[in-house]
């Protein structure tokens, strides 16, 4: 009997992260099926199947909403991080990650936020999940890259947080939207081409790039 009280509230919070969760999943696919400025807290709501006087008590904003979708995305790049072979060369690890997120954004899961949003640049850089998350993966993929070039896989001369920006460039290429209306290549031979890209370059190795 002494026991009730705390059993009924374990409930109810689980209950509480389900329809949370319930709540992010949705936001996560409304970003990247219309983009930040056209999700609707209404639609959010809607779709879930809450009011959306129930949605605020979880998330107070729409800020909120895209920054909880964007932890949860730098959870999973994370989780996928970890589970790469660490024997893989540093060069090889990237590739992964980048692939691992073209994938994402072809399946429609990949989150798309406007890059100049004041309101929306305050929340997540006030967001300690966040701020914690996007550290964690870069300071990794930092160090992947130095050692990429330390092995003469990338250019020396390139700095590392170029590198870096490039390639989370990647999560939201335009490029992908456009091979994919043509309808000529599979998602996988869509990102492995992408990939070369980004990789390789458009340049033959015994042109000088300028």
């Amino acid at each position: 009997m002494v026991n009730a009280p705390s059993t009924r509230t374990s409930f109810k919070e689980k209950m509480r992260q389900a329809r949370e969760d319930a709540i992010v999943q949705t936001v996560n696919r409304l970003l990247a099926e219309r983009g930040y400025e056209a999700m609707t807290v209404d639609a959010v709501a809607a779709e879930v199947g809450i009011a959306k006087a129930s949605l605020y008590t979880h998330f107070p904003s729409k800020e909120d909403l895209a920054a909880a979708a964007m932890v949860r995305v730098l959870l999973q790049v994370s989780a996928h991080m970890d589970g790469l072979a660490p024997e893989l060369p540093a060069l090889a690890r990237l590739r992964a990650v980048v692939a691992w997120a073209m994938h994402a954004k072809l399946a429609g899961q990949m989150p798309f936020l406007p890059s100049h949003n004041s309101a929306l640049r305050a929340t997540l850089m006030a967001h300690s999940d966040y701020l914690a998350a996007l550290g964690a993966i870069s300071a990794r993929l930092t160090g992947w890259i130095v050692a990429a070039q330390v092995q003469g896989h990338l250019r020396t001369h390139l700095p590392p947080q170029v590198i870096l920006y490039t390639l989370y460039a990647r999560a939201c290429d335009p490029v992908l939207d456009y091979l994919k209306l043509d309808g000529l290549y599979t998602d996988a031979q869509m990102v492995d081409l992408v990939l070369d890209t980004c990789f390789q370059g458009l340049g033959t190795s015994s042109e000088t790039l300028i």
